[in-house]
């Protein structure tokens, strides 16, 4: 289960006013983003609010009310920096789109040894994830890029 449900937009009635008050009876923290009193789809998360669901202003409101401010900055200390030259650059070669070995060791101009024991240690680090079919991708909690110049 979540810790918490946010509601948006919805009538009284909808699917998720619904949701926020089983995640009430669940225990679950329930936010609402007030809307204009004049807007029928603002009607749920107006009446939530005004029953005592906590306000979300914007996504700060809700990570201090889960006492989840740090997580960016956890997040952050968990990268890792590239221990070579051909970590960064193929740090800086990947994204979030499937990369295929052949398609990188053409940009780098690296032997394909190379890149692919590169890619298998980069792995380990927590760096990249192999995504099926020799294909690469930059981890989520590695996305950051630096260079080693």
């Amino acid at each position: 289960l979540s810790l918490a449900v946010v509601v948006v937009e919805g009538l009284w009635s909808s699917g998720a006013v619904i949701t926020a008050k089983h995640a009430l009876e669940q225990g679950r923290e329930v936010f609402a983003v007030p809307g204009s009193i004049l807007s029928k789809s603002s009607e749920g998360p107006n009446r939530l609010l005004k029953e005592g669901a906590s306000p979300a202003l914007d996504a700060n409101d809700i990570l201090e009310a889960l006492n989840l401010t740090h997580i960016a900055q956890q997040l952050e200390a968990r990268q890792t920096l590239p221990e070579n030259p051909i970590e960064a650059q193929l740090l800086e070669l990947l994204s979030y789109e499937p990369r295929h070995v052949d398609e990188i060791r053409r940009q780098t101009r690296l032997p394909v040894d190379q890149v692919t024991s590169t890619l298998a240690l980069m792995e380990l680090k927590g760096m990249v994830r192999q995504v099926g079919g020799m294909q690469y991708v930059l981890a989520r909690e590695g996305g950051v890029v630096y260079r080693i110049d």
